[in-house]
C-alpha cells in the first residue's frame, strides 16, 4: 500500500489529505478558520495564529486509526506558480511538512495552492487523463479569480501560464462582502446560493471584461444599491451570483476563441456553486470539482505528491 500525505494552509483553511494511490481513496480533514461575525476576513497574521493552533488537531484527526507508512509528503508553500509569490500563511504547513518528512525520512514536494486547486478537481472530476495534454482552467475563490492554460511539465507534474484574471475584486471576496452586507457569515457562499435559490424575480446581469480580464468591483455597488433600495435579500443574492456567473462565462468564451477549442475545468470554492454551475454547463463542456474537493483542501496536493513520486522513481 502507497500513502501520500498532503498539506494546505490557506488564508482561510487548515487542510491534510491522505491518498491511497491502490485503491484511489482520499481522506480528508480540514477546518476554517475563525472569522468574527460582521468581517470579510483575516490578517495573515491572525491566520498564521489560527494555523499554529489548527493543524496539530487537524493531524492528529486525520491519522487516527491510520496504521500504514507514508511515502512522500506534498506540501502547499505559496498561492501561485509565479515568481515572487508568498504568503505567510503557507509557511505554517511548510514547517510542519518539512518536520514530518525528516522525521519519517521521505521525500517532501512542493507546490502552489492553484495548482492543489486544478489538481484536486482533475482528481474528482475523474479527468486525470487531462494531464497529460494542455486546457484551460479556471480557479475562482475568494483569494484568487485567474484563468491559466495547464500543460503538461516533467519536473512538476504540470505547469500553467495566466491567461486572464480579475483586475480589482475576486469573485469570492465580492460574494462575501455581499453576504456580510446582508447579515450572513463569513464565508458567505452557501447562504447566498441559498437565498438566491429562493428569489423569484427576473435578473439582468451582464460582464464587464477588458480583453479577457474582468472587473467585479461594480457588481458589489450594484448590489449594495440594490440593498439601499429595499430589495429583498434573495433578490441581492440572485443578482450577484448571477453577475459573477456572466463574467466567468464571457471569460471562458473569450478564452476560447483566443487560445482555442481547449477542455474546460472549473476549480475554487465559488465553482462549487450550483446557480454558476448549471448556467455553466449549458454554455460549455467542462469539468467540475465536486463540491467538496471545490473549496480550499489539501487533496489536490496529496494527489500531485502522488504523481511527482511515480515520475521521478
Amino acid at each position: 500500500m502507497a500513502y501520500y500525505l498532503g498539506i494546505d494552509t490557506s488564508n482561510y483553511t487548515t487542510a491534510a489529505s491522505i491518498y491511497d494511490s491502490d485503491t484511489n481513496e482520499m481522506l480528508m480533514k480540514k477546518k476554517l478558520l475563525p472569522v468574527k461575525q460582521g468581517e470579510c476576513g483575516l490578517r495573515q497574521s491572525d491566520a498564521v495564529f489560527h494555523h499554529v493552533q489548527q493543524l496539530p488537531q487537524i493531524i492528529d484527526e486525520l491519522f487516527e486509526g491510520f496504521s500504514g507508512t507514508l511515502s512522500a509528503i506534498g506540501v502547499s508553500s505559496k498561492p501561485r506558480d509565479a515568481e515572487g509569490s508568498y504568503m505567510p500563511c503557507f509557511t505554517v504547513g511548510y514547517g510542519t511538512a518539512k518536520a514530518l518528512s525528516s522525521a519519517l525520512n521521505v521525500p517532501l514536494y512542493t507546490f502552489s495552492h492553484q495548482n492543489g486547486h486544478i489538481a484536486a478537481a482533475v482528481y474528482s472530476a475523474g479527468c486525470t487523463e487531462l494531464l497529460g495534454q494542455r486546457f484551460l482552467a479556471f480557479h475562482v475563490s475568494g483569494g484568487t479569480t485567474e484563468a491559466v492554460i495547464v500543460e503538461p511539465d516533467k519536473e512538476n507534474v504540470f505547469k500553467n501560464e495566466l491567461a486572464a484574471k480579475t483586475l480589482d475584486l475576486n469573485a469570492g471576496q465580492l460574494i462575501d462582502r455581499v453576504g456580510v452586507m446582508l447579515g450572513l457569515s463569513f464565508p458567505c457562499g452557501c447562504e447566498i446560493e441559498k437565498l438566491a435559490l429562493e428569489n423569484k424575480e427576473q435578473i439582468k446581469a451582464k460582464a464587464t471584461l477588458k480583453e479577457c480580464d474582468c472587473c467585479l468591483s461594480g457588481i458589489e455597488n450594484i448590489c449594495r444599491r440594490a440593498f439601499d433600495e429595499g430589495r429583498t435579500k434573495q433578490y441581492i443574492s440572485a443578482l450577484c451570483l448571477s453577475y459573477v456567473e456572466k463574467t466567468i462565462s464571457s471569460m471562458c468564451s473569450s478564452l476560447l476563441k483566443k487560445y482555442g477549442d481547449l477542455p474546460v475545468v472549473f476549480a475554487g470554492g465559488v465553482m462549487s456553486d450550483s446557480i454558476i454551475k448549471e448556467e455553466l454547463k449549458k454554455k460549455f463542456d467542462p469539468f467540475f470539482a465536486d463540491p467538496v474537493f471545490s473549496a480550499d483542501n489539501a487533496s489536490g496536493t496529496a494527489f500531485l505528491c502522488y504523481l511527482k513520486n511515480i515520475n521521478i522513481s
